[in-house]
């Protein structure tokens, strides 16, 4: 893979920074402020190597410019803007000789200013009434609620190869009988002896729904609702091994008002229809697409997760980035707030 040169990595990225950035101006005299569009944004200002440089994206660029002298720009910024852009073409023209459109990175920044250019840029605040919020909000109403959560805190003795059952449930009692005389002593004891991940947060596995959390085993979680705050459990075994539990805080299920949640109801249905925008505006490429794939060869492929985790319930992929538009195929994030 070509490395990219540090000045056209920095033009190509701008176009990503802060990817939920919807459409640019639609005029230049937009992107300056104000005025009227200019009627001759589609003729060609200069060529560089074949590409052109249009006289709209010459005002648009010169917009941004403090003038040197005055309230307009003189003859020498004039020409400063356009030396730099005349600078930005050879840089893009020596990219497309070097192949650098065939990076992954570059095309995805292609694919991003493509969706917020034809797919995004359609759907504004402004397209959704009241009426269609509070629609909306009557029919998925749970989706709003802040569901009632219990701060978990557990130590877990395994039973293994080494340890029987017997002495895995008199190690629990021993430690049972230790927080017992001394609750304070509890975060010590898990970080001491507890053989779960959440060992190294003293066994703070945090504030848990009624539906549980991915690694954590369920009756953990239903001991724990069935318990008061700052209560202890007794040992209680699960399928992996002797818990004790501490519940240090419960939070009780609250409702919020469609006013309180407009804003959260808003962003769910816009979200909901960029997302069908774009499975349509993909649907309709596929279908005029031609796709090979050598299926032999894919399924000779062995591929590891490239994902690392940061600990229970967290992983980091490297292929998803702050400047992505989408998280996923047909999961497109919202663009900025008009």
């Amino acid at each position: 893979m070509h490395m990219l040169p540090l000045g056209l990595l920095a033009l190509m990225l701008g176009a990503c920074d802060n990817g939920d950035t919807t459409e640019a101006p639609s005029t230049p005299a937009a992107a300056a402020g104000g005025g009227e569009a200019s009627t001759t944004s589609g003729e060609v200002l200069a060529t560089v190597n074949g590409v052109n440089i249009t006289v709209d994206e010459f005002e648009s660029a010169a917009a941004r410019k403090q003038p040197s002298e005055g309230s307009s720009l003189t003859a020498s910024d004039k020409q400063e803007v356009l030396d730099k852009l005349v600078d930005e073409k050879l840089l893009y023209k020596a990219a497309l000789t070097q192949g650098i459109d065939q990076d992954p990175k570059v095309q995805k920044v292609m694919v991003n200013t493509l969706l917020r250019q034809e797919v995004y840029a359609s759907v504004r605040n402004s397209d959704f009434t009241d009426e269609e919020l509070q629609s909306y909000y009557e029919t998925n109403k749970e989706d709003f609620v802040v569901p009632a959560k219990v701060q978990i805190k557990r130590i877990l003795i395994k039973v293994t190869d080494d340890r029987t059952d017997g002495d895995a449930k008199a190690e629990a009692e021993r430690i049972h009988s230790e927080a017992s005389s001394s609750p304070s002593s509890f975060k010590e004891l898990a970080a001491k002896f507890s053989e779960d991940p959440y060992r190294r947060r003293g066994g703070d596995v945090g504030f848990v729904p009624k539906e549980g959390k991915p690694g954590l085993d369920q009756a953990v979680v239903d001991k724990a609702f069935s318990m008061d705050a700052e209560e202890l459990s007794t040992v209680f075994k699960t399928d992996e091994g002797y818990n004790i539990v501490y519940v240090a805080n419960k939070r009780e299920r609250v409702e919020r008002t469609f006013q309180q949640m407009k804003g959260s109801v808003l962003r769910k249905v816009k979200n909901e229809r960029l997302k069908s925008l774009y499975e349509s505006y993909v649907s309709n490429l596929k279908g005029s697409a031609t796709v090979e794939i050598d299926e032999a060869k894919l399924g000779s492929l062995e591929i590891k997760s490239a994902k690392r985790s940061l600990g229970p319930g967290f992983s980091l992929d490297p292929s998803v980035g702050p400047s992505s538009i989408t998280s996923g195929v047909g999961k497109p994030s919202l663009p900025a707030r008009k």
